[in-house]
């Protein structure tokens, strides 16, 4: 379970590669999240509940990936650590917490804002490991 960051000249492509879709998702906001700021100075002192929605993977990663950035750049909120579940019916749907505080700029080390996730170079193959592939607009 990991992602890295991949050569853009202006934005950020970020690969996750994890064992199911949960961690997929999970990793993929935490590498939003660490993107933004250091989650290494956040703690772990509240929380903030999510119910996202998507019709297929490709709109659910882009509503997670957006609600993520939302909850961060928008609601001042640092996460540390996410938990989730994933339901499929007639369409995705991600239960999540977030865990973290108050974004504090000087403690937290802000790096960069996020403009939005994009549908341009988003990829999710599911094989032996599930591998996301998604631009984040900088």
């Amino acid at each position: 379970m990991s992602y890295r960051t991949l050569e853009h000249a202006t934005d950020a492509i970020i690969e996750v590669t994890a064992d199911n879709l949960k961690e997929a998702f999970q990793i993929a906001g935490i590498s939003v999240i660490e993107t933004i700021l250091d989650s290494t100075k956040v703690d772990e002192i509240d929380s903030r509940k999510l119910v996202v929605k998507g019709k297929d993977l490709k709109y659910l990663l882009y509503n997670w990936l957006e609600e993520i950035i939302i909850l961060t750049i928008t609601d001042g909120f640092a996460g540390k650590r996410i938990e989730i579940d994933i339901l499929r019916n007639e369409n995705y749907e991600i239960h999540a917490e977030v865990f973290g505080e108050a974004i504090n700029l000087k403690k937290h080390e802000f790096k960069v804002e996020i403009k939005s996730p994009t549908f341009h170079e988003m990829e999710i193959k599911e094989d032996d490991k599930i591998v996301m592939k998604y631009l984040l607009d900088l």
